[in-house]
This record gives C-alpha cells, sequence and structure tokens, in this order.
C-alpha cells in the first residue's frame, strides 16, 4: 500500500509518570513516537502530585517530536484524520475558568492524603448506597475526595467555588481544554470528560451516566464547581480541533481513561474477555456486556468503553495499586537494582522466593481486599534472605493479587477466564510473566507489540473518525507475535506459596492506628502547601 493509500491516526498517551503520542496507521502498526517524563512529587509520606502545566506541556512537546519525526520518515502530516486521547483516571485537577490556570497541583491518583475522609464519609447517612449507585468503593481511590480536600485546605480552591469560577477536571477533561484552546477568546474550547473517566470520579451514577444530585450533595460540592459535559468516549463532534501547533485544526475525536483504552487495544469486545495492565498499578479489567454488574466481592464497576450511537459496554474491574512503582521503589529507593529489567533478570537466579512475601501496599491495598489501614510489608526474611529473593517476592505480589482478583471476578460473573491477556511495561518480562503463568494456573498471552493503551485510543479515535466501521475491520489488529506462556508448576505448590500471601495479607491488616498518625507534621504540611504550590505556579 503507498504513503498515499494510507490512513494514520494519532494516541496521545498521558500515564502516571510520562506522556507519548504514537501515531498508527488502520493496521495498527507504529510509525512515529515520542515519549517525556514528567516531574513527580512527593511532598508528604502519601502524598503524590504532579504540576497540571508539565502535563500539558509534555502533551504538546510529544505531539510535536513524533509528528516531526512522522514527516522526517516522507511521510504527510495531514494524512493524520484524527487524535485519540487516554490518560491516568482519577487523577484531579482544579482550575479556574477565568484565567484556565490550576488552582493547585494535580493530585494523582495513588495519593493516599484523604484517608481521614474515608472514614468520614463510610460512617455518613446514605454511604451504603455508593456502591449499586457509582460502582467503587469509598476509598482513597476516586476523584470525589481529592476534590474535597482541596476544598477544606486549599484558599485559591475555596475562593473560585465561593464566586462560581471552579472548575473540575480529571487529565482528559484538563487536556482537551488546552488543547482545545484553554478558555482563550476566538477559540472553540470544549469542557468535557468521557464517561470511562467520568465513571472513576464518584460523581456520576454509573446505571444512567450523569451526574447525580445526591451524589453531589453527599460529597458537598452541589454548588459553586462547574463539572465536564459528559460524553461519549468515541464522538466525532465532542471533542473539538486542536487549536494549535504542527496538529492544528485535526480533530480529537475520543477519550478513554487508560485501563479502558488498553481493554480497547486488546479488542476484548465480547464477555467474558478480560486483560491485565502492568503499569504504575495493575488494572484487570472483564467485559461484562451493556449491564453494569456489581461486585459482592471487592471488585470496582466501571464503564468499558461507549462509542457514539452504540450502548455503553461496562466491565468489572480489579486495581492494584502498587506494580511497576514497585521495582521502581527497588531501583531508586532500595539501590537493589540499577534498572528496571535486572528486577527478572535477578529473579530468575532462585527457583522461589524463599519464604520471603512483599505485600506491596505502599497506597494500601486496592482490589479485592480494600485495605487502607496498612503500610508495605515484607515477612519472611532471615539470613538466607538476598536480593534475588526479595526481587522474586516483588514481582510475585503483583502475580499473586492479579490471582485474587481472578478469583473474585470468577464468583461475581459466574464465569472462569480461560486466558489472561496482558500489556505494560512489566509484561516485557518473560520471568514475570511465566511467575504470573505459574500462579494463576491459566496461559498468560502478551501481543507482540504491548502499548495497547495507545493502540486502544487509537482504534476508538479511528471508529469515530471512520477509518473503522466494525469490530471485525479489527480481527488482525494487533495478533501476529503473540507468545503464550503456560503454567508450569504443580497445583499443590501453586496453592502452597498462595497461601502464604494470603496469611500476609491477613496479618497485615489494621497496622495504621489512629494514635499512629503524625498530625502536628501533617498540618505543618498542610499550612505549607498553599506557599509551595503557590510559587510553582508563579
Amino acid at each position: 500500500m503507498s504513503h498515499e493509500e494510507l490512513s494514520f491516526i494519532g494516541a496521545l498517551d498521558t500515564g502516571t509518570t510520562s506522556t507519548r503520542f504514537i501515531i498508527f496507521d488502520h493496521t495498527g502498526k507504529p510509525y512515529a513516537t515520542h515519549q517525556i517524563e514528567f516531574e513527580q512529587q512527593y511532598p508528604h509520606a502519601g502524598w503524590h502530585e504532579q504540576n497540571p502545566y508539565e502535563i500539558i506541556r509534555s502533551a504538546k512537546d510529544c505531539i510535536e517530536g513524533a509528528v516531526k519525526k512522522f514527516i522526517r520518515q516522507g511521510y504527510d502530516a495531514a494524512k493524520i484524520k484524527s487524535v485519540g486521547i487516554t490518560n491516568q483516571r482519577e487523577t484531579t485537577v482544579a482550575w479556574s475558568s477565568e484565567t484556565g490556570k490550576p488552582l493547585y497541583n494535580a493530585i494523582a491518583w495513588p495519593d493516599t492524603r484523604t484517608a481521614r475522609l474515608v472514614h468520614h464519609f463510610k460512617s455518613k447517612d446514605g454511604a451504603e448506597t455508593l456502591h449499586r449507585t457509582t460502582g467503587l468503593p469509598v476509598s482513597t481511590y476516586p476523584s470525589a475526595l481529592k476534590l474535597v480536600w482541596m476544598l477544606e485546605n486549599i484558599s485559591a480552591v475555596q475562593e473560585a467555588r465561593d464566586k462560581g469560577t471552579l472548575m473540575f477536571g480529571t487529565v482528559d477533561t484538563w487536556l482537551v481544554y488546552h488543547l482545545t484552546g484553554g478558555g482563550r477568546d476566538g477559540t472553540d474550547t470544549r469542557f468535557v470528560t468521557d464517561t470511562t473517566n467520568a465513571s472513576r470520579t464518584m460523581f456520576l451514577n454509573i446505571n444512567t451516566l450523569k451526574y447525580d444530585p445526591f451524589l453531589l450533595s453527599f460529597f458537598g460540592v452541589a454548588e459553586g464547581v462547574k463539572f465536564p459535559k459528559v460524553v461519549c468516549s468515541a464522538d466525532d463532534e465532542a471533542y473539538g480541533i486542536i487549536e494549535d501547533g504542527v496538529l492544528g485544526g485535526v480533530p480529537i475525536t475520543s477519550c478513554l481513561g487508560d485501563q479502558s483504552a488498553a481493554l480497547v487495544g486488546q479488542r476484548a469486545f465480547t464477555i467474558g474477555m478480560g486483560k491485565n495492565t502492568y503499569g504504575t498499578g495493575l488494572f484487570l479489567l472483564y467485559n461484562t456486556g451493556e449491564s453494569p454488574v456489581f461486585s459482592n466481592n471487592g471488585l470496582l464497576t466501571t464503564v468499558a468503553y461507549h462509542f457514539k450511537g452504540q450502548k455503553p459496554v461496562y466491565a468489572l474491574e480489579g486495581s492494584i495499586a502498587v506494580g511497576g512503582s514497585a521495582v521502581k521503589f527497588l531501583r531508586d529507593n532500595l539501590k537493589l537494582i540499577e534498572d528496571s529489567d535486572q528486577v527478572g533478570q535477578l529473579a530468575a537466579k532462585v527457583p522461589d522466593a524463599g519464604g520471603v512475601i512483599f505485600v506491596t501496599a505502599f497506597s494500601g491495598l486496592f482490589a479485592p481486599y480494600w485495605i487502607d489501614d496498612t503500610q508495605g510489608t515484607i515477612y519472611g526474611i532471615t539470613n538466607y534472605t538476598t536480593r534475588e529473593h526479595i526481587c522474586r517476592a516483588t514481582i510475585e505480589a503483583t502475580c499473586f493479587q492479579t490471582r485474587a482478583v481472578l478469583e473474585a471476578m470468577q464468583k461475581d460473573s459466574g464465569y472462569e477466564l480461560k486466558e489472561l491477556k496482558v500489556d505494560g511495561g512489566m509484561s516485557n518480562s518473560d520471568v514475570c510473566m511465566q511467575i504470573q503463568a505459574d500462579i494463576i494456573g491459566i496461559d498468560v498471552v502478551r501481543p507482540q507489540y504491548r502499548e495497547t493503551t495507545a493502540l486502544g485510543a487509537a482504534i476508538s479515535s479511528g471508529f469515530a473518525a471512520g477509518v473503522y466501521d466494525k469490530f471485525e475491520d479489527l480481527l488482525k489488529v494487533n495478533k501476529v507475535g503473540e507468545t503464550v506462556f503456560k503454567p508450569s508448576i504443580s497445583e499443590k505448590k501453586r496453592e502452597k506459596y498462595y497461601k502464604l500471601w494470603e496469611r500476609a495479607v491477613s496479618r497485615c491488616s489494621g497496622w495504621l492506628k489512629d494514635e499512629d498518625a503524625d498530625d502536628e507534621s501533617v498540618e505543618e504540611e498542610e499550612r505549607k502547601t498553599e506557599d509551595r504550590v503557590s510559587k510553582s505556579f508563579a
């Protein structure tokens, strides 16, 4: 096929630690990519922030960088028909409708500063109805309590609410708002969010896909806050056009939360198909069709994707807070490894973890446990323990939690997953994926091209832009070159390891007590917060 006959789609993938822009053709083949890491800020234990300006700058710079590479290869940027966006979910931004400027740093999804608020809202009248309304538990994870914290602690946010100029959004909304003009005169700025991202806020009714007055009232945000319009994940009109730069005039036709995008990228369009993404955290999604399924086993109910003109598709989700970030912890904090790839190499040098269990509860434990009162804990260390054992225990922690989520999904759906599709950074490790297959006892299937989050954003955008007409058009996308990892240990050994993990989880619960909180240091940090952030935005 000649250059002239190819259709191209751009995918802007803003993750937790980096942004990248990838240009695909209609077969899912990548042609050019540009990636930039942006700073993560940890001003206090459990706090995780990002500068909203850096998110925008990295997005624009990645678009420029990838398109320049694309042109140098001899391709015409005018052939890029549309752009799809995929983003880290739950991360919360507050900004002014008068200036378009942020009023505080973005509070990232793993942030746990709202733990004290969780206990308050769990005991509030009506809390028992929230799961069936939102699909989510009251926890530090969704966006709602992050906004509540800002309203309680940041004077600029309080003042904007009082003036009626406070804009709330997740990263998709923040990106679209600025890429389409940022509120500047003469631009068609769009203030929107898609259903997959909106379903992670706890402000959206998962059944109606509309903001729920009870939820807004429950969290105390019914007045003085501007919420983005909720639109379909793939829509040829809702997101507007890129206002300037090398892709000025190109339409944005899709937004998807990153885990929904990965589900689309894995082409899991049939009920009962599932995938696990091994990124900063781990996210296992399982397609449940056009009706929400509510879990009795600690899972989330979320919108999988929602294409214009079609019914929304739902998923059960198991979210694991710590995945690749545990490997980064070994590298940056403990200095046990020099680069991330080394963790698999060292883990392969020992047949097992030597009795070591690493409960990587840096942000508490998410699905299916939802234990907030714990922290990272290592059990079973003896004089025999080596860094190889620690590395293997770190990998196993993600694999054990994946098994726990899979078992919960089987109980809720009545369907036993036959194979697990995988993607994300840790899936690049053959050692990690073999350990995963051994622990869950089913095949693990890894595609040759593993940037399925970005691919899903491109697929969704392509549907809205008319590049694809039906799901059957995607059957061969990213199919060639799959690797299958088959279980290689006995059932007896598998169960022995897993029971040890379950024992460790049961013992780590309740580690944190209210009297342990260093209230003075937290209050001091909150007093310093506004000065620190105001200087960064000056």
